[in-house]
């Protein structure tokens, strides 16, 4: 069963929205909050370690119940039960998207083509722990008879940014391993990797379900023959398969590369490369922070799961947070939003989620084949703050763009300095505030006033001190940065796009629109390779032969 074809624009929601739309448009949150005391502890949602608060929108509870309508009208509950359930719904590749089966507990049942895949996922994870204990212990040795002292990620897209963000976001709880990503076919970076680390003592985690990724089998192919080289070691090819483990489905070209084939770790079908953490692809993050950390992470996913699931909409957190997504990007028109950590350890997190938001939800045609006639995928940036206060808070401040944004932040720091953390959380509040209230005329005439500002300058500056505030944001609050909540946090975020994409129509977990370039790169390199240009409009050709005639 494939998921209900609704286009979202005829539904009886949408158009009540649009009327709606045109009563809060020009609506002032600031006002809202002034005429309501209690409005935080009405829109908000505490779970577990988080506490979600949206009060800072320019909705009103009309506008959460229209939204609700228009996710019951789409049928989203029955979405949800097929997408847990393991139906066909990525119905182009016609496959189940069952990520969420990767970190279920091993009692659950969850079939596919009428098989329980859950023991599997067991057989697999027990795998990654055995392993994972020998070489982080020291049991399991280089060809020189010394233990690991670092491991290399060798993947691109979803087996490098989720694994790599990860890693990174739980620094603070890895072991003695140092563990690097190469993922881009630019030859200069797997070269900087290479200089940091030793072949005798190194571990290559190779990540490509096909085996068959360019850019992964060019940065392994290079590493493999720098491993080799008598240049740097003594190594052999039998040594290969003591240094050099894959994850992935295709043994045969595994073990032509030189890996042996029980240290292959399989991957499924109906897991998406963007959502793919949670499988062997994380075996980087249970090397790095040690399988019970992992363990733990996939434990907090599993747990927002549940919470997806079976909460009501209007308590749930993906499922709010989506419908307020749509309401700024399908109704007031925003393009982007913005994403701020307010911690150091989630460097990664936008980019992490800019894969999983706009490759999945990046869609123009809907489940029936045609255009749709409306606004789907968001663009996601961000940083942490404070250096994103730094950087591009004057756009989302006084720009000329609506800019939604989430802020992330933390109760608690993981050292335990609270001069820094409490610094740290001040500007975490305090933008917020800003962006609600902003700065109004009279405000900055009684800063002048107390300042001594002359009249005429007072005059001129007045305009460019204005704040107009009525920016909206979401505040999502978490106890402490563990590999739980860590888990709990990036569920959040998969399971809010598939909301938006079952309300947009539109088939979420393909992505054709990578294969385009690919092909072309493939016919390009041939060009290359022989120094010939062949038929291209005329700017590639021009660019084409300045490279060829320059290199």
């Amino acid at each position: 069963m494939s998921l209900q074809n609704t286009n979202p624009t005829h539904t009886k929601a949408w158009q009540q929205l649009e009327n709606h739309f045109s009563k809060m448009k020009n609506n002032s949150i600031k006002e809202m909050f002034q005429n309501d005391e209690k409005r935080a502890e009405k829109f908000h949602i505490q779970w577990n370690d988080f506490l979600v608060d949206y009060s800072k929108n320019n909705v009103n509870q009309e506008t959460i119940d229209l939204l609700l309508n228009l996710a019951n009208e789409v049928n989203l509950k029955d979405a949800i039960s097929k997408y847990f359930t393991g139906d066909l719904i990525n119905q182009t590749e016609n496959r189940a998207v069952l990520h969420t089966a990767l970190r279920v507990p091993e009692n659950e049942v969850i079939l596919v083509d009428g098989k329980n895949v859950v023991p599997e996922v067991f057989e697999v994870k027990n795998k990654i722990k055995s392993f994972t204990d020998e070489i982080v212990s020291g049991e399991r040795k280089g060809y020189t008879g010394k233990p690991f002292t670092d491991v290399v990620n060798i993947g691109i897209g979803g087996s490098d940014l989720g694994p790599a963000m990860v890693v990174e976001a739980l620094q603070y709880y890895k072991n003695h391993l140092n563990v690097h990503f190469v993922s881009n076919v630019d030859g200069d970076h797997v070269n900087e990797i290479i200089k940091k680390i030793n072949p005798e003592t190194t571990l290559f985690v190779i990540v490509s379900k096909t085996f068959t990724t360019q850019e992964t089998l060019t940065n392994s192919e290079t590493i493999r023959s720098w491993f080799l080289s008598r240049e740097f070691g003594t190594a052999q090819q039998e040594d290969v398969a003591k240094h050099f483990v894959a994850v992935s489905t295709n043994i045969q070209k595994v073990t032509e590369f030189g890996i042996d084939a029980n240290n292959v770790f399989p991957m499924w079908d109906w897991v998406g490369g963007r959502f793919s953490l949670w499988s062997a692809v994380g075996l980087s993050i249970s090397l790095a922070v040690g399988f019970d950390n992992y363990a733990n992470l996939l434990k907090g996913a599993h747990k927002m799961d549940e919470h997806f699931k079976t909460e009501t909409f209007d308590k749930n957190i993906p499922i709010v947070l989506a419908l307020l997504s749509i309401w700024y990007n399908n109704f007031f028109g925003a393009e982007s939003e913005a994403l701020i950590p307010y911690t150091q350890y989630l460097q990664k997190l936008a980019p992490y989620l800019q894969q999983g938001i706009m490759e999945s939800n990046g869609k123009s045609i809907a489940r029936d084949g045609k255009p749709v006639n409306y606004q789907t995928g968001t663009i996601i940036w961000g940083e942490p703050g404070t250096n994103s206060q730094h950087a591009f808070f004057q756009l989302i401040h006084q720009g000329t763009k609506l800019i939604p944004t989430d802020f992330i932040g933390y109760v608690k720091p993981l050292y335990g300095d609270t001069n820094h953390h409490d610094k740290l959380m001040s500007n975490f509040f305090a933008q917020t505030e800003a962006l609600l209230n902003g700065k109004t005329p009279e405000q900055v005439k009684t800063e002048f006033d107390t300042q001594g500002v002359s009249t005429e300058k007072a005059e001129f500056l007045l305009p460019f001190k204005v704040f107009s505030g009525n920016r909206p944001t979401n505040t999502i609050l978490i106890q402490k940065l563990t590999p739980e909540s860590l888990g709990s946090l990036i569920a959040l975020y998969e399971h809010k796009i598939f909301v938006q994409g079952v309300i947009w129509n539109i088939f979420s977990y393909d992505q054709w629109g990578v294969e385009l370039g690919k092909q072309l790169a493939n016919s390009i390199l041939e060009e290359i390779n022989s120094n010939k240009v062949s038929q291209h409009d005329n700017s590639t050709s021009f660019l084409l032969k300045h490279f060829l005639d320059n290199k």
